[in-house]
């Protein structure tokens, strides 16, 4: 989940590796570092903390040097301190190393390059592989020693995932390599950048290269290689990436949280831009008529939403539909045929276990889908079909738009199975274009929730529940409180309540409960009698002014009405600006929530 940014040039390393930093701290902000060459010599900073403390380290001091790598880090290996902050140096100070990954046999590694005399002075993981590249420089390449194939051979011993920029203060080039975790080059003129995210390139070049696993690259001033392990070419594609600067700055809001939670109208709008036309929805997914049984595996938002696409799925498609955690899906060896479909969704498309998932689907011959917002990410590369969500950059670590844009994808697939079959849901797909405009009408009354958010600041549990589709709405309004707010809240069906959390409700527990004017309605409003005659402090999320919610909730809060299947999308945004302004009333940096970071990309 590190971030890595990298530089050769003409210009000054530091001021990009410095804004690259910025861009990329939703990636990990444990500790910060910087180490910029100067002909053969290192400069090198590091600091323990968010991005800052490193800025104020560096700024005044006079470092020119035109090639330079730099990292924020989230801990995995260590302690967050500066001695664990990367870059990490070889023994004889040669080789710099920044690493996004986990090397998974470092303790072996390390056993054995300490007996023969390497000194270790950290306790990352990411160390061992600076050492090891020292200890394959003089005899890498049968004779032809050079940084490239020192990491080559290093890279052959290690067993994990890697995003890795290396520099070696006797010669002009970084060498990048990665493998499972994210790694783009940016291509200026004679000037190169590398990243895990190409946020941090935009305000230089659009120009990009992707790196596949097993790939390294080696960058000069004048160019670029990429080759495999085995030192074989690879002729790699520079794609142009429809990014602006705009959409990865906050634009007026105070966090990119708050910014992202406003551009769901569009972002929704985006997602459905050119994909129904003439009553008809227009996909491309592959050997549709054939798909007998599908299964949905994703982590953390994206599992909710995968939740939601179950109920969709299975009520407009009738195909049955299973969810799985990514993070469990191939340790139960999982039964999968070649007539099912499975489908990752993710936001940043670079998620290590979805990642892991998908490859396992693959493995076994089913057909694959991914439902991602980050193009040309690993996973958009590896499925046999995918949805592009078109939301533009999530920056803010807490998921929003991605998870409404992730549910309207997921409501576009059901009704094209359907329509595969020969079933027409012209209704929905009316109801479905109204969504951009239902909710700019939910986000007016933001003023209102914020004023709740107030009253409630210093709750110190919350539950959440809901019924049917809502359900996991209930589980996602009670992670957003957790991320980022850091009170403990749990989400149940509304039923389970009786089986276990009714335990916990007294008059200092808010409850909230997701009750649209749907089939379940009745049976929620006896789960709120439940709770009224506990003490509990009811916060109802309703469609219309009512009366007998009125008497048992103590606080309401209406969103338009819009078809069952959809009512997700308009559902979760309170609970999403609930959970932004109690986070802001408690002064707790929104994007930045402590121990979370953005793109899960080690297990």
């Amino acid at each position: 989940m590190c971030g890595i940014v990298g530089y050769i040039g003409k210009r000054e390393a530091l001021p990009f590796l410095m804004q690259g930093l910025k861009k990329l701290e939703y990636r990990g902000y444990d500790s910060a570092g910087v180490c910029v060459q100067e002909k053969d010599s290192f400069f090198a900073v590091k600091k323990s903390g968010k991005v800052l403390s490193l800025e104020t380290a560096v700024k005044n001091l006079s470092i020119t040097g035109t090639i330079g790598i730099a990292h924020t880090r989230w801990a995995t290996h260590g302690a967050p301190n500066e001695i664990n902050a990367h870059p990490h140096f070889s023994c004889n100070g040669q080789i710099a190393v920044v690493h996004n990954g986990i090397v998974e046999n470092y303790i072996a590694l390390k056993e054995l390059l300490k007996k023969e005399g390497y000194k270790f002075v950290s306790d990352t993981d990411t160390e061992v592989i600076a050492h090891l590249i020292e200890k394959f420089y003089p005899s890498a390449g049968s004779g032809k020693a050079n940084l490239e194939t020192a990491t080559a051979e290093a890279l052959k011993l290690i067993e994990g995932a890697y995003a890795l920029a290396i520099l070696d203060k006797n010669s002009q080039k970084i060498v990048v390599a990665r493998k499972s975790s994210p790694l783009v080059l940016g291509i200026g003129k004679k000037e190169f950048f590398v990243a895990s995210d190409f946020s941090a390139i935009l305000p230089y070049t659009k120009k990009a290269v992707y790196l596949d696993d097993g790939e390294i690259g080696v960058l000069t001033s004048q160019g670029y290689a990429v080759k495999k392990l085995n030192g074989k070419s690879v002729d790699k594609k520079v794609q142009r990436v429809a990014l602006s600067v705009n959409q990865i700055e906050k634009g007026g809001f105070k966090h990119f949280m708050l910014k992202e939670i406003f551009e769901q109208p569009s972002a929704v709008e985006n997602t459905l831009r050119g994909r129904i036309k003439n009553g008809k929805i227009k996909l491309s997914v592959k050997g549709v008529k054939s798909i007998s049984r599908i299964i949905i595996t994703a982590c953390g938002t994206s599992w909710h939403s995968a939740l939601i696409g179950k109920y969709i799925i299975e009520k407009y498609a009738k195909v049955p539909v299973e969810v799985d955690y990514a993070s469990e899906f191939r340790y139960r060896n999982p039964i999968i045929k070649k007539d099912d479909l499975v489908i990752v969704i993710s936001q940043s498309g670079e998620t290590a276990d979805t990642l892991a998932a998908l490859k396992e689907a693959k493995q076994k011959g089913a057909k694959t889908l991914g439902i991602i917002n980050t193009v040309g990410s690993t996973i958009a590369r590896e499925v046999d079909s995918g949805i592009y969500l078109h939301a533009g950059p999530e920056i803010g670590v807490a998921s929003t738009k991605a998870f409404t844009c992730q549910v309207t994808a997921l409501a576009l697939l059901a009704l094209y199975l359907a329509q595969e079959k020969g079933k027409s849901q012209k209704s929905i797909l009316e109801e479905m274009q109204k969504l951009p405009e239902k909710i700019k009408e939910t986000l007016k009354d933001s003023g209102k929730i914020r004023k709740l958010a107030e009253k409630f600041k210093g709750a110190k549990n919350f539950l959440y529940l809901g019924r049917n589709i809502n359900f996991p709405v209930a589980l996602e309004g009670a992670l957003k409180l957790k991320e980022i707010s850091y009170i403990h809240a749990e989400g149940y069906p509304a039923a389970e309540m009786k089986h276990g959390p009714i335990a916990l409700i007294d008059e200092n527990m808010p409850v909230v409960f997701v009750c649209p004017n749907d089939d379940t309605y009745e049976k929620v409003l006896s789960n709120m009698e439940e709770v009224r005659a506990r003490g509990g402090n009811i916060i109802a999320v309703i469609n219309e002014k009512d009366e007998k919610i009125e008497k048992l909730a103590k606080h309401v809060i209406i969103v338009p009405k819009i078809v069952d299947a959809l009512s997700p999308i308009i559902n979760v945004i309170p609970l999403q600006l609930l959970s932004y302004y109690i986070a802001d009333f408690k002064g707790i940096d929104v994007d930045k929530p402590r121990n979370l970071a953005k793109s899960v990309t080690v297990e």
